[in-house]
């Protein structure tokens, strides 16, 4: 039996956004060291702000002060914090009810231990000592021995005390326009019996697909088992290395990381043999003359498991009905 592979994999990209009024305002005072909440129609201060009522989805403004100590409504202890996470120590995630605020907001607790944490207790906001307009200017919540930095008036019974209504958003300056948030996903990919089989074939320059043995499908890369019938599919087809175009996209963006020179052409690839398209990079000719129905063929980066890329092969183009099925 071959060995199953594994390998670390990380997804990751910047994931860009403006702002609106609201939550410009809402960032923009994290910076200045103050947190804002919005009026709802029936009268709740929602913090974090919405742009729409979450009842009615009518548009809300109404943007207030809130405080910056609060009570703890629900928590869960993380012991072992992961990378980007606020804190590197242990710490609580907690929902907390800010004075003034009708709704909780999602945060971090620096705490001692599990032990020290319990709901109903007092918090307050620990700035960041760089603030930049992000909801990590909140660098975390602490437990609220006293008053906190800062604070607005202690909530009453009526709790209206702890509001102050903030009469224009622009009151801040350099209000903070939009954002650019880092995404990203650290896994281990495991791609079992049938892919590993597959990576290994290609480590030898081959291409190996799997048959259905009720549809007679050939699919490349193999799936363990047929998307069309639901049965296993164990038995190993040799397909291509050439194959045709079937559709493309010219990509214009460059992206981080990848020594590619924009524009240059991904294609779906129909391999000889095989009844599933794989996607590729088309290389050897010029972005321009890429079109369906073109016959490529791999090119093997040295020392890599992994075609580089495809070629033009020279060979006159496939026939529109050879490869229609696989668009």
């Amino acid at each position: 039996m071959p060995e199953v592979l594994t390998a670390p994999l990380v997804v990751e990209f910047p994931f860009t956004r403006s702002l609106g009024p609201v939550q410009s305002a809402f960032l923009t005072g994290l910076r200045e060291r103050t947190v804002l909440g919005v009026t709802a129609s029936d009268g709740r201060v929602v913090v974090p702000p919405v742009e729409y009522d979450p009842v009615t989805a009518e548009e809300i403004r109404d943007l207030v002060e809130v405080g910056t100590s609060g009570t703890v409504t629900t928590w869960a202890w993380n012991p072992s914090p992961r990378r980007g996470q606020p804190l590197t120590t242990p710490f609580a995630w907690v929902l907390v009810r800010l004075d003034g605020a009708d709704t909780a907001l999602l945060h971090v607790l620096d705490a001692p231990g599990p032990e020290a944490v319990r709901t109903g207790m007092r918090v307050r906001v620990r700035w960041a000592a760089k603030r930049t307009g992000a909801i990590t200017d909140i660098a975390c919540f602490e437990p609220d021995g006293g008053a906190a930095e800062n604070a607005l008036p202690a909530p009453d019974d009526s709790a209206e005390a702890a509001r102050r209504p903030v009469p224009h958003h622009g009151e801040f300056a350099d209000p903070v326009t939009g954002i650019v948030t880092p995404a990203r996903l650290d896994y281990t990919y495991a791609p079992g019996r049938a892919q590993s089989r597959y990576l290994q074939a290609l480590s030898e320059h081959r291409i190996v697909g799997e048959r259905c043995p009720s549809c007679r499908k050939v699919y490349v890369p193999p799936r363990g088992a047929c998307p069309t019938c639901g049965v296993a599919t164990d038995t190993q087809v040799e397909a291509g290395p050439r194959g045709t175009v079937t559709t493309f996209c010219i990509v214009n963006i460059k992206a981080k990381n990848l020594d590619i020179e924009v524009p240059y052409v991904y294609a779906h690839i129909a391999l000889d043999g095989a009844d599933l398209a794989l996607h590729a990079r088309i290389g050897g000719i010029p972005y321009d003359r890429v079109r369906m129905g073109l016959r490529v063929e791999p090119v093997w980066a040295e020392d890599s498991r992994f075609p580089d890329h495809y070629r033009p092969t020279g060979e006159p183009d496939a026939d529109y009905d050879s490869y229609k099925e696989l668009i």
